[in-house]
């Protein structure tokens, strides 16, 4: 037994390490400061102590991510809770799994030495919008909130070039307006932006950047583990700001730049501290805010849109 000891150590040695878990994971966008708690979770190791492999995609075509996951081409997916709940009423079958953002970044935008000063200021102004459907739902309740009604101002679309349409006056104002991105995008142009924040004017409170799976893939053992070490991202995130940056556009360094550096310390206190945490309120209260607005049929409850915490 004593001269088998040693062989039997060299054979456990030369197997080889247990293969890690893989899980694909497909982002909203281009990757920027809104991922930051997946890529500190990805640098600092943490994926890795949980046994998972994940690879972070950027995709071709922002709106293709949910429907690849609801096919099952795809793991998780980055989207968007309002986004969810329209995708749901179409029949994909999703289900949200975390939250990264946990707090609206979409606002209602204006030169800030315009002539705009309130919301009822807007009356027989244009205003630009890049998406139509839900940014039309949060400019009425808006409208509504200072007494307006749609018709009273001329909408524009102006695709994605909502900072450069405000800042050169083809537009009075811009719905779709990031706080952390457009707005300090506003103040490099030389045009700093006056905001009205969405919650503040007649819309509910909702997670801007969530995660979700296949609702029968919501139960996979491997999400907790993922959660585990995004919670450990945002924690790194928040504790080690500079060197979370440092490390991020390391990896990208087509990010270091003033905008993507401003939009990195306005996008860190609204991290999702608890990824894993569910608030059932809010799908319930924006469900109801798009049924009101007539972007579905039927408001469900949480468990509609949401897997349980893990």
């Amino acid at each position: 037994m004593k001269r088998l000891a040693p062989l039997l150590a060299l054979c456990l040695l030369s197997l080889p390490a247990a293969a890690a878990d893989r899980l694909t994971v497909l982002l909203d966008w281009a990757v920027n400061p809104d991922h930051a708690a997946l890529f500190a979770a990805q640098s600092q190791g943490y994926f890795a102590a949980q046994g998972l492999e994940v690879e972070l995609i950027a995709p071709s075509d922002p709106n293709d991510p949910p429907k690849l996951v609801a096919a099952g081409k795809a793991d998780l997916a980055v989207t968007y809770q309002p986004q969810l709940v329209l995708l749901v009423e179409e029949g994909l079958p999703l289900r949200r799994v975390a939250t990264l953002v946990d707090t609206p970044l979409n606002s209602l935008a204006v030169l800030a030495d315009g002539p705009v000063k309130t919301i009822a200021d807007l009356k027989g102004r244009k205003i630009g919008y890049s998406v139509a459907g839900f940014e039309d739902a949060l400019l009425q309740a808006m409208l509504k909130s200072a007494g307006l009604a749609p018709s009273d101002v001329t909408l524009i679309n102006v695709n994605f070039a909502l900072a450069t349409a405000l800042a050169s006056g083809q537009v009075d104002g811009v719905i779709g307006a990031f706080r952390n991105f457009e707005i300090p995008e506003m103040r490099l142009l030389g045009k700093p932006a006056r905001i009205f924040a969405v919650e503040d004017h007649g819309v509910p409170a909702y997670d801007e950047l969530v995660v979700v799976a296949a609702a029968d893939k919501a139960g996979d053992p491997r999400i907790a583990r993922f959660n585990a070490a995004l919670e450990a991202g945002v924690s790194y995130t928040l504790n080690h700001p500079d060197a979370a940056w440092a490390a991020f556009v390391k990896d990208h360094p087509e990010l270091n730049d003033d905008l993507n550096r401003e939009a990195w310390g306005l996008t860190l206190p609204r991290l999702a501290a608890s990824p894993a945490a569910l608030d059932p309120g809010r799908f319930a209260r924006i469900a109801a805010f798009l049924k009101e607005a007539g972007l579905i049929a039927r408001a469900g409850d949480a468990g509609d849109y949401a897997a349980p915490p893990r």
